[in-house]
């Protein structure tokens, strides 16, 4: 894959994602109605949705930015272990396949910006 391509596609993927990321923020941050049901239902408290929105908004700030490759790898780390979380606690609450899959779904898209992040970092890597 040419470099240009490569690129194009690391920051389509990635804006994407963050885009994700910070409207699900705000949701939390703003505690919408259907995050409180969603809270309630997995049996966490309702402020819990505040911590988890500001994360996700500044994590969406860390992977966008290009200058702390240290701060970005957490920021990517921490969403695997949100998604991971969120699945988790959706099994254990008894949710149905429909409800797990969509973290698994968000996993998924979050490893597209990284492994293209990764491929660009190898290939751009100074011997």
């Amino acid at each position: 894959m040419k470099p240009k391509t490569l690129k194009a596609l690391y920051w389509i993927a990635t804006v994407f994602f963050a885009l994700l990321m910070l409207l699900d923020g705000f949701g939390g941050v703003t505690r919408q109605q259907e995050g409180k049901d969603v809270m309630i239902h997995l049996g966490y408290p309702e402020y819990v949705l505040t911590i988890f929105g500001v994360a996700k908004l500044l994590g969406a700030i860390a992977i966008i930015q290009t200058k702390y490759k240290t701060l970005k790898e957490w920021a990517y780390a921490g969403f695997a272990f949100t998604f991971i979380g969120a699945l988790a606690s959706r099994y254990f609450a008894g949710d149905g396949a429909g409800e797990i899959i969509f973290p698994l779904i968000a996993l998924g898209i979050m490893f597209i910006p990284y492994f293209l992040w990764k491929k660009i970092e190898m290939t751009y890597r100074p011997l």
